[in-house]
């Protein structure tokens, strides 16, 4: 957190963070990601974020890339990938009714990912 606040000190235009939410309490993780939304809007500031915790990253983005094994299999604007039936069921763990579904609930989700060639 303090490496994110010296960065944020010299004001610039894009800002990068990798996994930013590793090994912080969730709240403190909201915060960050509260604030890094705030500058977006009211300063213009561009953020690269790294992120396995898919909601936390889709509640800030504008636009998101899904990576699996180092490759792009998934992009678009934030409402596509939110709107993504196996986005919403893998990464978000909502079902097909909107209901939340346990990670060890899942089908093998290769077998099921649409994106996958």
């Amino acid at each position: 957190m303090l490496v994110i606040g010296r960065a944020l000190m010299t004001k610039p235009q894009l800002f990068m963070l990798d996994e930013p939410s590793m090994g912080l309490a969730p709240i403190i993780v909201k915060e960050i990601l509260d604030i890094l939304k705030k500058m977006q809007q009211e300063q213009g500031l561009s953020v690269l974020l790294v992120e396995q915790n898919a909601a936390a990253a889709l509640s800030i983005a504008d636009y998101g890339y899904i990576m699996e094994n180092g490759k792009v299999v998934l992009e678009g604007s934030v409402a596509d990938l939110k709107n993504n039936p196996n986005i919403k069921e893998f990464y978000l763990g909502i079902g097909k009714e909107g209901e939340k579904i346990k990670y060890s609930e899942l089908k093998d989700h290769k077998d099921n990912k649409h994106w996958v060639a």
